[in-house]
């Protein structure tokens, strides 16, 4: 008898021992079947209906409450910094400015141009007053006003220098030709009294004329007729300067 009962209590102690054992886990009793761990699909669903949460599917994509738009990320600041465009915009714009000037053209002044064999008639022709005298005469044929500068560069045949201008003929100003309007020129083919020396019988005459500057080039030279019988010349070989009227060139 006295060990039945040292049994009973002991059956007794050990049951107590664990249920109390099983309060102290907080599961309570279980029973071998139901000692088995929660599976994962049931911790899934009930993630799944807790509010503001997003699953993941194994495939990638994201549902739920609070999923995002396709093409977001979860972070503000990436949402702003990550996104990206592609803009074009054309524009033309042209403040060129050109400009042109000319003002190399040979003896032009503006409007006004050179008279030289290319824009003008010239004769040359011995007169009986003053003696032994020659009249050249420049008429000009162009379309513009043409200026003779200074005096007429004039050499017979191939002579091997030229005649100066006697200065007491320079006019106050340039002599210019309107189109049609003629100036003159007078030569002192040898000196009255035969004191002149190295007199020869010229044949050819060519007139060349003066630009701007003196002794530049003025442009185009003439070859205006001698008569027949030549004009005879010597040292004293001399011209005038251009002049606007006839008898201003013979007046000396």
């Amino acid at each position: 008898m006295h060990i039945r009962r040292t049994r009973h209590l002991l059956a007794v102690t050990a049951l107590a021992a664990l249920a109390l054992t099983a309060c102290n886990n907080g599961t309570g009793v279980q029973d071998e079947g139901a000692s088995q761990p929660a599976s994962s699909s049931s911790t899934d669903s009930a993630q799944q209906t807790k509010p503001g949460t997003a699953s993941v599917s194994s495939s990638g994509s994201t549902s739920g409450a609070d999923a995002k738009p396709a093409g977001t990320s979860s972070n503000p600041a990436k949402d702003t910094a990550g996104s990206t465009g592609t803009g074009s915009g054309t524009g033309t714009g042209t403040g060129k400015s050109t400009g042109k000037g000319s003002g190399t053209s040979t003896g032009s002044t503006g409007s006004r141009v050179l008279c030289n064999g290319s824009n003008t008639k010239v004769t040359a022709q011995p007169v009986a007053r003053p003696l032994n005298h020659m009249l050249i005469t420049v008429t000009n044929t162009g379309g513009k006003l043409c200026d003779l500068t200074y005096w007429p560069v004039v050499r017979f045949d191939q002579m091997q220098w030229v005649p100066q201008a006697t200065e007491e003929t320079q006019p106050q100003a340039v002599t210019s030709l309107a189109p049609g309007e003629s100036g003159y020129a007078g030569v002192l083919l040898s000196a009255a009294d035969g004191s002149g020396a190295g007199g020869a019988t010229a044949k050819k005459l060519t007139v060349a004329f003066q630009g701007y500057t003196p002794n530049s080039d003025g442009g185009a030279s003439a070859t205006p007729s001698l008569p027949a019988k030549g004009v005879y010349y010597d040292s004293s070989l001399a011209v005038t300067y251009w002049q606007q009227d006839r008898d201003d060139a013979l007046s000396w």
